[in-house]
């Protein structure tokens, strides 16, 4: 590890550290969660999903910046994308619950306000395969277009607000990568159990945790990218 990395994870700790050592701080965070949950999603996602890309980048070129790499449009990219996480935890978990009670699930509701138990940790495996199965790829391919428009149109935030050619950026993916590796193996065999936390966790806890699973996706992309 180099100097700069310390100097990296330094401001890091330095930014999160009043949350844990402040609990007027971690209150004020977290009445503010509650009555913007939406604009603390784009918050969220906006600065930790964004981390984790740059800590992607630092580990395929070496660097934590670069020119061209578009950290305030990636940002806000994120940030979007966060307000639609956010509405794909409520509106799965809400149905597949229901799904459950209309295939005969007993007091469904009651199991998932329950204590850790086998039949909660199954329903929210349920909840977790059904939205990365259908989700969760139509995420991962818009977040691969914005991703090469960004460093299409140098990283600008006037660049990246120029029309998107999608038609030439779907024909332009490498789709052996984006199904091999981002579809086949990352979903089956790390979001179907990593989601699985997330729904066993309380509601206003779930958006936090999946914004920190940005910065496996920042891992994941850098090593997408390699191949």
């Amino acid at each position: 590890m180099k100097k700069h990395d310390f100097l990296f994870f330094f401001c890091v700790i330095i930014c999160f550290l009043p949350f844990f050592l402040s609990d007027a701080v971690y209150d004020a965070y977290k009445q503010f969660n509650a009555s913007h949950g939406m604009v603390m999603s784009f918050i969220k996602f906006a600065v930790l999903s964004t981390l984790g890309e740059v800590i992607g980048l630092r580990i395929s070129t070496g660097v934590y910046h670069r020119p061209g790499f578009g950290i305030f449009p990636r940002a806000f990219v994120w940030g979007i994308l966060g307000l639609g996480i956010n509405l794909a935890i409520i509106v799965f978990s809400s149905g597949v619950q229901a799904f459950a009670s209309y295939m005969g699930v007993a007091d469904v509701s009651g199991i998932m306000a329950g204590s850790l138990t086998l039949s909660k940790v199954l329903l929210a495996f349920a909840i977790s395969v059904t939205m990365n199965s259908i989700f969760a790829p139509v995420f991962m391919t818009l977040h691969k277009v914005t991703d090469t428009h960004i460093l299409a149109t140098g990283g600008t935030l006037k660049g990246f607000f120029t029309p998107i050619p999608m038609g030439k950026i779907l024909q332009g993916l490498n789709w052996n990568v984006q199904w091999g590796f981002v579809f086949k193996k990352t979903i089956p065999l790390f979001w179907f159990p990593a989601h699985t936390i997330t729904f066993l966790l309380p509601g206003d806890a779930r958006v936090l945790f999946a914004a920190l699973l940005g910065v496996v996706l920042g891992i994941f992309l850098a090593v997408a990218a390699r191949k």
